[in-house]
C-alpha cells in the first residue's frame, strides 16, 4: 500500500507540475507586481492538487472501482432486465446529482434555478446510463447507437434557443466528473464481463459516451421549454487576491465548504453499496472494511484536490485570461490555450483511472502513454480552437456538427474498441480541472473582450469532450496499420527461415507440411 502511495505521488506530481509551472510563469508575466499573492495562492494550490490525486486515484481503485465492478457483475449474472434498467437508472440520477462539478455549473446559469438544473440533468443521465446497459445486454454496436442518437441531438438544436446550445453541450461534459468516471467505467466493466463473448473487451466502454448524451438533451429541452432568456455578457473578472493573507483565508473557506459537499457527493454511493451488499453482494467484512477505507481515502482526496483547483487556479485563471486578453495582444490565448489544454489533461484525475481501466482491459495492448497522448493533443486543440471562439465569435453548433460527423464517420473504420474507449474519453477529459481552470481563463478573457458569457464562453467544455472522439480513433487506425505491418513483416522474415531440408516418403506428406507452414505464417 505505501509503495503504490508513494507511486501515486510521484505520479501526480509529473502530471500536475507542467501546467503549474506555465500558470506561474505566465502570472508573473502578466500579473506583475503580485509575487507574494501569487505564490500564496499558487504553491498551496499545487500542493494540494499533487496530494489530492494520488489519494483519489488510490481511494478509487479500492473504493468505487471495486464496487462498480461487483454491482455490475451481480446486475449482469440476475438476468432480470428489469432489475437492471431500474438500477442503472437509479445509480445514474444518484450520483449525477451529488457531482460537484455540476454545482459550478449551475451556479453560472441565472437563467434556470439551479434545483431545477440539476435533476433535468440528473434524470437525462439516468435515462441513457439505463440504455447503456441495455444496449450491453443486447450487444448493439456502440456506433450504430450513437449515430441515430446525435443525429436526433442535433435536429433537435434547430429548435434550442442559441444562448442554450453551449450550456448544453458543456453539460454532457460536466457531469461527467470524478464522483460519476470511475463509478460508471466499473458498472460496464462488470457487466461486461459476466455477459462476455468476443466483444466483451469493446462492450467494457461506452458508458459515459451514452450517459452523456442524456444532459445535452435534458438543458436543450428546458431552454426549449422557456426556461427565460440566458444572455448577457460575461461578468467582470475580479482581481488576484489583495494579499497573501486573503489566498490563505480563501483556501480555508474552500476547504470547508468541500468537506461537505465531497460527502454529500460521495454518500449515494455509501448508501448504494450498503443497499446490494446486504441484499444481494453479501462480501466478506475484511472486504466490506477494506472498500469503506478506500472511500475514506477518495474523500480526502477530491477534498484536497477540490480545494487546490478551487482556491488557486480559479483565481489565477480568470485573472490570466483577463489580463492577457485586455493587452494589445490579445491572440495570445489562442496559443496559450494550446498550451493549457496539452498540460491540462494531464492533470485530470479520472484521467488516470480511464487509462488504467483501458490498458488493464485491453491487456496492455492500448498503453497508457498511447492513449494520453492522443487525449493531449485532442484537448490541446479544443481550447485553442475555444479561444479563437472567444476572439471571434465563431458560432458552436458547425463546429460540433463537423466535429461529430468525423467522429461519428471514423466509428464505422475503426476497431470497435477504440470507438468505446474514444466516447468515453472526451467525458472523462473534461474534469474538475478543466471547468476550475480552463472555464476560468475563458470567462476571464470573455470578460475583457465583453463578449457573451453563454453563446462565446460557454462551448469549451463541449469542445474539449468532442476532440477526443477523433483523435482516439485515430490513434486506432494508426495502431491497427502498424500492428498489420508489424504481421507482415513477421511473416516474411520467417521465410526467410530456410529449414533443414528432410526426406519425405511420400507426396502426401510433403503437402501436409506445406499446410502447416502455411496456417504458421498467417498466424504470426
Amino acid at each position: 500500500m505505501i509503495k503504490l502511495l508513494l507511486k501515486n505521488f510521484k505520479d501526480a506530481a509529473f502530471s500536475i507540475l507542467p501546467i503549474s509551472a506555465a500558470v506561474l510563469l505566465l502570472c508573473f508575466i502578466f500579473i506583475p507586481g503580485q509575487t507574494s499573492v501569487i505564490l500564496a495562492a499558487a504553491l498551496p494550490g499545487i500542493a494540494l492538487l499533487i496530494a489530492g490525486t494520488a489519494l483519489f486515484t488510490l481511494g478509487s481503485d479500492t473504493a468505487n472501482t471495486i464496487i462498480g465492478k461487483h454491482i455490475g457483475s451481480f446486475l449482469s449474472s440476475s438476468k432480470k432486465t428489469w432489475l437492471i434498467l431500474i438500477s442503472f437508472f437509479v445509480i445514474g440520477v444518484a450520483v449525477t446529482i451529488a457531482e460537484p462539478d455540476l454545482s459550478v455549473l449551475s451556479a453560472l446559469v441565472s437563467s434556470v434555478s439551479p434545483i431545477t438544473l440539476i435533476l433535468s440533468i440528473a434524470l437525462g443521465v439516468g435515462v441513457f446510463l439505463a440504455l447503456a446497459a441495455l444496449r450491453t445486454l443486447y450487444g448493439v454496436s456502440l456506433a450504430k447507437l450513437l449515430l441515430p442518437l446525435y443525429a436526433a441531438l442535433f435536429v433537435l438544436m434547430v429548435f434550442v434557443p442559441r444562448e442554450y446550445l453551449p450550456l448544453s453541450f458543456d453539460s454532457g461534459g460536466v457531469t461527467t466528473g470524478p464522483i460519476t468516471v470511475p463509478f460508471i467505467l466499473a458498472l460496464g466493466v462488470g457487466i461486461a464481463r459476466v455477459r462476455g463473448g468476443k466483444h466483451s473487451a469493446e462492450d467494457s466502454f461506452g458508458f459515459v459516451a451514452i450517459a452523456s448524451v442524456g444532459p445535452i438533451a435534458a438543458v436543450a429541452l428546458l431552454g426549449m421549454l422557456g426556461s427565460g432568456a440566458a444572455s448577457g455578457t460575461a461578468a467582470a473578472s475580479e482581481e488576484l487576491y489583495v494579499s497573501a493573507g486573503a489566498a490563505f483565508a480563501v483556501f480555508g473557506q474552500t476547504a470547508l465548504h468541500n468537506l461537505k459537499s465531497v460527502a454529500i457527493a460521495l454518500a449515494p454511493i455509501a448508501a448504494i453499496f450498503i443497499v446490494f451488499q446486504i441484499f444481494a453482494l453479501r462480501l466478506k467484512l475484511l472486504r466490506v472494511i477494506g472498500i469503506f477505507a478506500g472511500f475514506f481515502i477518495t474523500y480526502i482526496g477530491l477534498v484536497l484536490f477540490l480545494t487546490g483547483a478551487e482556491g488557486a487556479f480559479v483565481p489565477l485563471g480568470t485573472s490570466l485570461g483577463s489580463k492577457i486578453a485586455s493587452t494589445g495582444a490579445a491572440f495570445l490565448i489562442v496559443p496559450l490555450g494550446l498550451l493549457f489544454g496539452l498540460l491540462t489533461v494531464l492533470s485530470e484525475p479520472s484521467i488516470h483511472v480511464l487509462v488504467k481501466e483501458v490498458e488493464t482491459v485491453s491487456n496492455g495492448r492500448i498503453t497508457r502513454k498511447s492513449v494520453l497522448i492522443a487525449l493531449a493533443v485532442g484537448v490541446a486543440f479544443s481550447v485553442g480552437l475555444a479561444q479563437l471562439r472567444v476572439l471571434t465569435g465563431i458560432p458552436l453548433l458547425p463546429i460540433l456538427l463537423a466535429g461529430y460527423g468525423i467522429a461519428l464517420l471514423l466509428s464505422f473504420f475503426v476497431n470497435p474498441m477504440y470507438t468505446s474507449i474514444a466516447f468515453d474519453s472526451g467525458g472523462v477529459a473534461s474534469g474538475p480541472m478543466t471547468s476550475a481552470f480552463i472555464l476560468s481563463f475563458t470567462l476571464g478573457s470573455a470578460a475583457a473582450l465583453g463578449r457573451s458569457i453563454y453563446t462565446d464562453a460557454f462551448g469549451v467544455v463541449a469542445l474539449v469532450a468532442m476532440t477526443p472522439l477523433i483523435t482516439i480513433q485515430l490513434l486506432g487506425v494508426y495502431s491497427e496499420r502498424a500492428e498489420l505491418a508489424g504481421r507482415i513483416k513477421r511473416v516474411f522474415a520467417r521465410a526467410r527461415v530456410i529449414p533443414p531440408q528432410p526426406v519425405f516418403s511420400t507426396q502426401t506428406e510433403v503437402i501436409s507440411l506445406n499446410w502447416q507452414l502455411a496456417f504458421e505464417g498467417g498466424g504470426v
